[in-house]
């Protein structure tokens, strides 16, 4: 699993749901991609039910540790627009049981939508 008490944890840019079907076997019935983002190798899944981060390992990196994180876990959230200058946004998640989990995006990421989306599910 990714430690993410380390901080910031990801610099994620949109990448239009390219690891879908890497994630593919893992969703339930229902539960459907809605955003991917991708940092080096590691990427980001936001699913209508959770979010899947996915770390790869070794050199090749054919081996994956998959983390999964349901809204239904998350107590308190905050998004933090990107600014002038290039300033990135930031989502930052509270989950029971796991703690902060902070994702930095890249400006030309919507972390407006990606906030209205997890609000959606928290609080639908």
């Amino acid at each position: 699993m990714i430690d993410f008490q380390n901080g910031k944890v990801f610099k994620l840019g949109r990448d239009d749901d390219a690891h879908s079907k890497e994630i593919e076997p893992l969703l339930i019935p229902g539960e459907e991609a809605i955003g991917s983002y991708t940092v080096v190798r590691d990427y980001v899944v936001f699913t209508n039910k959770r979010i899947i981060s996915v770390n790869k390992q070794g050199v090749t990196g054919t081996r994956k540790d998959f983390t999964s994180m349901p809204y239904n876990r998350i107590v308190a959230f905050s998004v933090e627009t990107a600014g002038l200058l290039g300033y990135d946004g930031d989502l930052e998640l509270f989950f029971t049981g796991l703690g902060r989990v902070r994702f930095e995006f890249t400006g030309s990421s919507d972390v407006v939508a990606i906030g209205q989306a997890i609000s959606r599910y928290v609080l639908g």
